[in-house]
């Protein structure tokens, strides 16, 4: 997993509250069982157009303004529904790597810290402040986990907090697998007195 330390990117904005997993991944593309290629599916139903499969002007991602947009802007409730871990690989592997919202469900709120993903909480007036300032064509923000702090180049800045080992573990580029390989010594002195326990026995 890649370390998020300090991230600058452009803002993309989806104002809408309680989008759900099956918008996010749609469950006709959980085929795969490599966390990558999961991107181009991302908010597949609203990103294009049923009956010829081009991208929807109206979609708010669709902007032009908003290409390679890596912090994503959204309301309450993100990641609602089913608990399917292909959201957060969708969004890394479409490109975001923060995401600021005033509240998320919880498991996909845990699964984002789980696969490199930033789940920044704020509240909602901060997040009214942001939809307005992201009207600016180009807007973007530097997230410095390291300091907790988000800043734009108009001077804007706002604290957040994250949960110290959440924090040390995305620091650090860890994700579960990740952790238990630093043990990776005491595993293996572990497994070789096993086996020379059975052995003996």
């Amino acid at each position: 997993m890649e370390p998020l330390i300090r991230h600058k990117g452009l803002v993309g904005a989806l104002d809408r509250v309680n989008v759900d997993t099956d918008q996010i991944i749609p469950k006709q593309f959980l085929k795969r069982i490599e966390r990558s290629g999961f991107g181009q599916f991302l908010f597949y139903d609203w990103r294009f157009i049923p009956e010829t499969g081009e991208a929807d002007p109206n979609f708010e991602l669709n902007q032009p303004r908003f290409k390679g947009a890596s912090i994503l802007l959204v309301r309450d409730n993100f990641g609602c529904g089913s608990s399917r871990e292909h959201a957060p690989w969708a969004l890394l592997d479409y490109g975001f790597r923060v995401i600021l919202a005033p509240s998320y469900a919880d498991i996909f709120y845990n699964n984002c810290y789980k696969n490199g993903v930033l789940p920044i909480v704020l509240p909602s007036e901060t997040i009214d402040e942001l939809f307005s300032r992201v009207k600016t064509e180009g807007y973007s923000l530097t997230v410095d986990l390291g300091a907790e702090r988000i800043t734009d180049d108009a001077g804007l800045e706002i604290a957040f907090e994250v949960d110290p080992y959440r924090r040390k573990l995305l620091l650090e580029g860890l994700d579960d697998i990740g952790v238990t390989l630093q043990y990776n010594d005491k595993i293996a002195e572990y497994e070789k007195g096993k086996a020379a326990y059975q052995l003996i026995g």
